[in-house]
């Protein structure tokens, strides 16, 4: 009989290395996956990946299953590792904006994981301004006053273009919540 997620983390919260193992091994590729879609770089992914499941193995004790799901709460952690990332890496990194408009671009599938593929084919039928500003927001942290300001649209323009397409991605992907 497999332990569900919640199961494993309340191992890992007892210092349980073999609950680690299972979760890792369940998880690794999503993490991995969703590491590679934010940052962009294997090498990076890797780091970003394994910083979460530290933050797991650290935190798993925090973890409230009232809240989320483990899985949804995995990938939080991941997401914002690899936001704290590229924050780090920002001024190394290319205009956000261009590198929005390119990873839209169709034909810029490169190293992605199937994961992503859908993200990104779900983004590429969104209008271009709400995809952008989707991406700017959460692949690369930044706040919707600095995606107004690159994007050259008011404040309130750009909440509602990250809102409307977080929307639209959620129906298009089918995301439902618990």
């Amino acid at each position: 009989m497999e332990l569900s997620d919640e199961a494993l983390l309340a191992g890992v919260a007892a210092g349980d290395a073999d609950a680690m193992a299972a979760f890792v091994r369940r998880h690794q590729a999503r993490v991995f996956g969703l590491a590679l879609s934010v940052v962009g770089v294997r090498a990076v992914a890797e780091e970003v990946a394994q910083e979460a499941f530290v933050r797991v193995w650290r935190h798993a004790g925090g973890f409230d299953a009232r809240r989320s799901a483990a899985s949804t709460w995995l990938l939080t952690i991941t997401r914002n590792v690899a936001i704290d990332v590229l924050r780090v890496r920002r001024d190394l990194a290319t205009d956000p904006v261009a590198m929005a408009q390119w990873l839209i671009a169709p034909g810029n599938d490169g190293d992605r994981v199937d994961d992503s593929l859908g993200v990104t084919d779900a983004l590429r039928e969104l209008p271009p301004e709400q995809a952008v500003a989707v991406l700017l927001s959460v692949h690369f942290g930044l706040t919707a006053r600095e995606i107004g300001e690159h994007q050259g649209v008011p404040l309130g323009t750009a909440k509602t273009r990250i809102r409307t397409g977080l929307l639209r991605l959620r129906a298009l992907l089918e995301v439902h919540r618990d």
